[in-house]
C-alpha cells in the first residue's frame, strides 16, 4: 500500500473502533450495577453483591490472552467480533439464570460478559496497529474517549430496559440485558464490516513482509518483557495504575453510603469519576505524543497523589470526596493512555498482540486484586487510611518512571 492509502485506512480504522466502543458501552454500561442487584437477589445475601464486578473482571482477565492470540492469527476484526459474541452469550445466560433462580449460573454469565470489557481494552491497541508516527497516543486515546458515550448514557437505559423486560415478561431486572445483546450484535457487525482490510493483518503484511499466523505463547510474551525494559515498565504502570483506581473507586460508594449519602449522590460521584476516566483521554493522548509517554505517566501519578490526599482529608465532606474521585479518574486516564501508547510503540509488530494480551490480563487481575483487598483495608484503617495505603503503588510507579526516564 502507498502511504496515502495506509493513512486513509488508519483513519477509517480509528472511526470504526470508536463506533464499536460506543455501541459496546451502551450494552455494558448499565449491566454491572444491575448484575450486583441480581447477585444479591439470587444468592439471598447482599454480601454477594460484589461478586458481579469480581467475576466480570476475572472474565475480562481470562479472555484477554485468548482474544489476543485470535487477533494474531486471524486479525482484529475476528477477535473483536468474537469477544462481543461471548458477551452476547453471557447476557443471554444472565436472563436464563434469573429465570431459573440459579446463582452459580449467574456468576458464569457475568464471567462471560467480561469478554466485552476485554474487547474494549483490545480495541485501544487496535488503533495503533498501523504505524502513524507522532500520533500513536492521539489515535489510541480517541478510541478510549469513545467509551465515554456508552459509559454515561448506558446507566440511563436501565429504565427503558425494565419497560422492555416487563413487556416481554422477562424476569425482574433482566430487561436491560436485551439492550446489551442488541448493542453487542451491532458492535460485532461494525467490527466485522468496518475493519476491512484488517489493520493488524495489513501491518503484518506491509511491514513484516510476511504474515504471522502462528499463535505465540504466553512464555514468549514474558520473554519479550524480559528483553524489553520499556515494555516491562509500560505493563507495570498500566497494571499498578489500574489497581490504584479500582481500590479506591470500589470502596467509595460503601464509604459514602455508611456516611449518610443517598444513592443519587453516590451515583453522581461515580458518573463524574467515569467522566474523568474517559472524557479527557484525547488530551492525555496529545500530551503523550508531544511531551513523551513516560512524562505523562508521571503526570498521572501526580494527579493520583492529589486525588488520594484530597479523598483522605475529605472527612464527612462528600463534595470533597467528589473532587477526589474525579481526580482519580483523570490520573487513571493519563496513566493508562500514555503507558498503552508506549507499549504499542516499543514492541515489534509480530509480538504486539501477544504482549498486549498479557498486559490487558495483568491489568484486570491487578484490578480484581485491588478491589478484593480494598474492603479489608477499609475495615482496618477507614477510607482515609485506604487512600494513604494506595499511595504505595503510586510511589512504585514514580520511582520506576524516574529510573526509566534516566535511561532513555
Amino acid at each position: 500500500m502507498q502511504p496515502a492509502e495506509l493513512s486513509r485506512l488508519q483513519r477509517k480504522t480509528v472511526k470504526t473502533l470508536a463506533i464499536g466502543q460506543i455501541l459496546s458501552g451502551f450494552g455494558l454500561g448499565s449491566t454491572l450495577s444491575i448484575g450486583a442487584l441480581l447477585s444479591a437477589k439470587l444468592s439471598g445475601s447482599e454480601s454477594w453483591s460484589g461478586s458481579a464486578a469480581t467475576f466480570s473482571t476475572l472474565g475480562a482477565a481470562f479472555a484477554a490472552i485468548p482474544l489476543a492470540k485470535l487477533a494474531s492469527r486471524f486479525g482484529r476484526r475476528i477477535a473483536l467480533a468474537s469477544g462481543a459474541a461471548i458477551a452476547i452469550i453471557g447476557a443471554a445466560t444472565v436472563i436464563t439464570a434469573a429465570a431459573i433462580n440459579f446463582f452459580p449460573l449467574l456468576l458464569l454469565a457475568l464471567f462471560l460478559m467480561g469478554a466485552g470489557s476485554a474487547v474494549g481494552l483490545q480495541a485501544r491497541f487496535a488503533a495503533t496497529d498501523l504505524p502513524d508516527p507522532g500520533n500513536t497516543g492521539r489515535d489510541l486515546s480517541l478510541v478510549v474517549w469513545a467509551t465515554t458515550v456508552g459509559a454515561v448514557i448506558g446507566p440511563n437505559l436501565f429504565g427503558p430496559g425494565q419497560v422492555i423486560g416487563h413487556f416481554l415478561h422477562l424476569p425482574d431486572m433482566t430487561g436491560p440485558f436485551l439492550i446489551t445483546i442488541t448493542a453487542q450484535v451491532l458492535a460485532s457487525s461494525v467490527f466485522l464490516i468496518g475493519l476491512r482490510p484488517d489493520p493488524l493483518l495489513t501491518a503484518q503484511r506491509e511491514f513484516n513482509k510476511k504474515l504471522t499466523t502462528k499463535p505465540r505463547s504466553l512464555k514468549e510474551a514474558f520473554k519479550v518483557l524480559r528483553t524489553n525494559p520499556r515494555a516491562t515498565y509500560a505493563v507495570t504502570a498500566i497494571a499498578l495504575g489500574h489497581m490504584v483506581m479500582v481500590s479506591v473507586m470500589s470502596m467509595t460508594p460503601v464509604h459514602m453510603k455508611n456516611d449518610g449519602a443517598d444513592l443519587v449522590l453516590v451515583g453522581f460521584v461515580i458518573s463524574l469519576h467515569i467522566a474523568g476516566m474517559y472524557a479527557f483521554s484525547p488530551i492525555f493522548g496529545w500530551l503523550a505524543d508531544k511531551l513523551g509517554q513516560i512524562r505523562v505517566v508521571i503526570i498521572g501519578q501526580l494527579v493520583y497523589i492529589a486525588s488520594l490526599v484530597t479523598s483522605a482529608l475529605a472527612g464527612h465532606n462528600h463534595q470533597v470526596v467528589m473532587i477526589g474521585l474525579f481526580l482519580l479518574g483523570l490520573g487513571w486516564s493519563a496513566t493508562t493512555v500514555s503507558a498503552s501508547a508506549l507499549l504499542s510503540s516499543v514492541i515489534a509488530a509480530e509480538d504486539k498482540t501477544n504482549v498486549q494480551g498479557l498486559s490487558d490480563s495483568a491489568m484486570q487481575f491487578s484490578g480484581a486484586f485491588g478491589g478484593a483487598i480494598a474492603g479489608t483495608i477499609l475495615a482496618a484503617v477507614a477510607f482515609s487510611g485506604l487512600n494513604y495505603v494506595t499511595l504505595i503503588p503510586v510511589a512504585v510507579i514514580l520511582i520506576y518512571s524516574g529510573i526509566r526516564n534516566q535511561k532513555r
